[in-house]
């Protein structure tokens, strides 16, 4: 046998070329003898054809039917007397053709191809809109920019149309990330250089990695990363909303995914990056309709062939011409409902890796602060770690959005000092056209951005995760608790010292409690001792008021219990504070504990998970111990029981101290001394500030009445010890001294057992009959 000479066909395609071409020549018959060659174009004549020759042509599909009409029709229009081929038609009538006399070989699939992307390439002149035009105009515009986003590589993060490396492109880069050290020299080592370097993996005989699941909180900077690896890498990168694969057309979804895929693959190695991808990669199980379901199974389809070896796109056909090349394509997913993805996707071979951009710390905080204001016009003292520290629970987002809103505060007190300014040289002439005088040169170089504009801004702006539950640092200190020195040394060890210092502790070894418990009387101050340890600690701090979390439908307590862990988990280190944590700790079997055991469980178990929780400490503050299920109370959960005693008479003294901090006070007045009046024994913290309240009260009561009797009433309004007199007299302790006593017994009881030893129903249940049923009502 001969050897085919290069261009030749092989006997085949001769067979599918010469099928192809008869298919044409008919249809040109039928073209002609119903007189559409003339005026009619490809759509027409096809609606024409399956309207009037049905039996041949209605069960035809539209697309490949019409590729072959427009070629009918170009083969009708090419005839002439005078042509090569004039008679080509009539020549082969019986069918039989010639392809080497007529036309090259024609292929239906290339053909849609070609035809599509000389849509998409071709700028069609149109006339002037007019104005009842304008919104199909935007429609239009919508939708070629969902081809552009479909049909070719992005442009400033990817590579041109023909899947080439753009030169010279601008886009974020791994400098212009802060607070993700960690993970970029994670992905430099996973994936830029087996991008890079594409021989290192293949010499090894490893797989590289095919996919990236990216999730945290919205705003912290998922879509920016991807679009730095592709920036650091220079390869051809695809970027597509989830929402712009779905069609309401059947199969059209599917379709949109392999058109996706398939670009990338001839341009491989390359990035598909799928943002939201929760949208169309749900857990189908959950899902409703089939095409969801479809979806989600084309998308694994494609990822599993992210591997494959592709021919180059050559139009050489000979092997030994032809080359193969790497099919090699990285998916990034970006999400933040990571539990939402479907399993199947979240296997080694698809998303090999899940990467977790939490909330930023505050070192993490202070360099994308850093990032964000190195173009801007700073002047004088700028402190960045004070603004790092006054901004927990602020992602990338968020601190972009302040950088922003103080550079508009800037602009805004410059502008009213200009319009001040102005207003004074224009003698009210004119006044209202201050802001068309130009700038000179001296006056825009020197215009600059403060710290106090920062320090207003950061009031203005709220961080998008205090709008999911978390609660900005306390402002409290332990100045404002007043004594409490043995808890404060507690905490001090356990929490404070451990995240501000957490490599001391972890080159020990340490695994110290991460639960604790305050219980007390009510009102000595429980919640106001957990507010001065987030502030210490400079913690993330989430308070949640244990009635808060019940929710009538079943399961959507425990959920809530999970989803508060889960955001602590992302922007540790966070503390944790349950208020009035026996509604959700009721010991179980006993009358209404089926109402929260549901929850409890839940409860336990996140709280077992310290291996998973690092950073993440809990606090819970209770009057109501004995009613607790004793599984809570043991090491590991809430293993350290601190009791809050009611305050000393020094401690009375320092906690009216603190309390008159943004009140008139006489300056003969002796807070300390008040503090140790037997009219303050056994008042608790609350009831001390009921007497401050109360002591303001009768000195505005004493100016009212000198005004009512015509006297006038020159003097500020102060408080003097008379009003201080006044109101002890007023106020009664709030905690009896049966109550008082009952406390000081389980304090006693439990420091001498372990928490296995400690009988709490009994000590319920006695005190009960001895205090008058005191438990169950009057410590609520």
């Amino acid at each position: 046998m001969s050897k085919m000479r290069r261009g030749g066909r092989s006997p085949a395609a001769s067979s599918s070329s010469s099928t192809s071409m008869a298919h044409v020549k008919a249809i040109a018959r039928d073209i002609e003898a119903l007189g559409l060659a003339s005026s009619f174009d490809a759509d027409d004549v096809v609606s024409h054809l399956r309207s009037r020759l049905p039996h041949r042509y209605l069960r035809q599909k539209v697309r490949p039917l019409t590729a072959v009409a427009d070629r009918a029709l170009h083969l009708l229009r090419a005839s002439s007397p005078s042509s090569p081929s004039a008679g080509a038609l009539e020549n082969n009538s019986d069918g039989s053709t010639s392809t080497s006399d007529v036309e090259p070989e024609f292929d239906v699939t290339s053909s849609l191809l070609r035809d599509k992307y000389a849509k998409l390439r071709a700028a069609k002149p149109a006339p002037a809109p007019a104005p009842n035009e304008e919104k199909n105009m935007e429609i239009e515009s919508a939708n070629e920019k969902k081809k552009r986003t479909l049909g070719s590589p992005e442009e400033n993060g990817g590579a041109s149309g023909k899947g080439d490396v753009a030169v010279g492109r601008e886009g974020p880069r791994f400098r212009d990330l802060g607070g993700m050290r960690g993970v970029i020299e994670e992905l430099m080592m996973e994936v830029i250089v087996p991008l890079c370097h594409p021989q290192l993996p293949r010499w090894l005989g490893v797989r590289p990695m095919a996919g990236i699941l990216l999730h945290g909180p919205p705003g912290c900077g998922k879509t920016k990363l991807a679009h730095a690896i592709a920036n650091e890498t220079g390869v051809p990168f695809y970027k597509i909303s989830a929402t712009e694969v779905v069609s309401g057309v059947s199969g059209a979804s599917e379709e949109n995914i392999r058109d996706l895929f398939k670009k990338a693959y001839r341009t491989a190695p390359s990035i598909v990056f799928i943002d939201e991808i929760d949208a169309i990669a749900s857990k189908r199980e959950n899902l409703q309709r089939e095409m969801e379901r479809r979806i989600v199974t084309q998308l694994m389809t494609c990822m599993d062939e992210s591997h494959q070896t592709l021919r180059s796109e050559d139009t050489d056909p000979e092997p030994e011409t032809s080359e193969k090349k790497p099919g090699y394509v990285l998916v990034i997913g970006a999400t933040n409902k990571p539990d939402a993805v479907d399993q199947a996707l979240r296997r080694p071979g698809r998303f090999d890796r899940e990467i977790a951009l939490g909330v930023p710390d505050e070192n993490g905080r202070l360099e994308i602060l850093s990032v964000l204001t190195q173009n801007l016009r700073l002047e004088g003292e700028f402190n960045l770690m004070k603004i790092a520290r006054s901004t927990p629970g602020f992602v990338g987002a968020d601190l972009a959005a302040l950088v922003n809103k103080a550079g508009n505060l800037a602009m805004k007190r410059i502008m009213d000092r200009r319009k001040s300014d102005i207003s004074c040289k224009l003698n009210g002439e004119k006044v209202e056209d201050w802001w068309r005088q130009p700038w000179s040169p001296e006056e825009i170089d020197s215009l600059s951005i403060i710290m106090p504009d920062f320090e207003e801004a950061i009031k203005m702006v709220q961080p998008s995760s205090r709008r999911e539950g978390f609660s900005s640092i306390p402002s409290t200190k332990w100045e404002d608790v007043g004594g409490l020195k043995s808890l404060r040394k507690e905490f001090d060890r356990y929490i404070v010292q451990r995240i501000k210092n957490p490599e001391d502790y972890e080159e020990l070894g340490v695994n110290m409690e991460v639960g604790f418990l305050l219980y007390g009387p009510p009102g000595c101050g429980k919640t106001l001792i957990a507010k001065a340890v987030a502030n210490e600690a400079g913690a993330n701090f989430i308070h949640i008021k244990g009635p808060e979390l019940l929710n009538k439908y079943v399961g959507e307590s425990e959920l809530a219990v999970r989803t508060i862990f889960s955001r602590a988990r992302t922007c540790s280190p966070c503390i944790i504070f349950f208020d009035e944590v026996d509604a959700l700790t009721t010991m179980r079997g006993k009358d209404g504990g089926w109402v929260v055991e549901r929850l409890l469980n839940q409860l336990l178990i996140e709280l077992d998970g310290a291996d998973q929780r690092q950073g993440v400490y809990v606090i819970g503050a209770t009057n109501r111990l004995e009613v607790m299920d004793p599984a809570v109370l043991r090491p590991g959960r809430f293993g350290r029981v601190l009791y809050v005693p009611l305050p000393s008479a020094e401690e009375r003294g320092l906690i009216m101290k603190a309390l008159a901090k943004n009140k008139p006070i006489a300056a003969d007045v002796d807070l300390i001394a008040l503090g140790h009046k037997e009219a303050c024994r056994n008042l608790t913290g609350a009831d001390l500030s009921a007497v401050m309240n109360e002591a303001a009260m009768s000195a505005l009561e004493e100016k009212q009445m000198s005004m009512d009797n015509g006297t006038s009433y020159s003097k500020p309004l102060i408080i003097k010890t008379s009003h201080f007199e006044k109101a002890m007299g007023k106020i009664t302790p709030s905690v009896s001294e049966k109550q008082i006593s009952y406390y000081e017994t389980m304090s006693k009881r439990y420091r001498g057992a372990g928490i296995e030893d400690l009988d709490l129903t009994s000590t319920s249940t006695v005190n009960n009959s001895k205090l008058g049923g005191f438990v169950g009502a009057s410590v609520a």
